[in-house]
């Protein structure tokens, strides 16, 4: 079973991808997605594999996303 502390940085791309997201652009170690109608982007730290679980749970605040809805997309 998938966990929020074990989200690979290709699997958390991959879904932001799915929800619609496009990279925005590159910063230093952090990548900004966006899509239309988000009051903010989506910031992931390129330099952290996993990506750090309150990073994720920030983003899926961001995005309106249940933990329970993330996970299921791995299944």
């Amino acid at each position: 079973m998938k966990r929020l502390s074990n989200i690979s940085l290709r699997e958390f791309r991959d879904f932001l991808t799915s929800q619609g997201l496009h990279l925005l652009r590159t910063k230093g170690g952090h990548e900004a997605w966006f899509k239309d109608g988000l009051t903010r982007p989506v910031i992931v730290q390129t330099h952290e594999d996993p990506v750090p679980e309150d990073v994720v749970c920030a983003n899926l605040r961001t995005l309106n996303i249940s933990k329970s809805e993330f996970l299921k997309s791995f299944e």
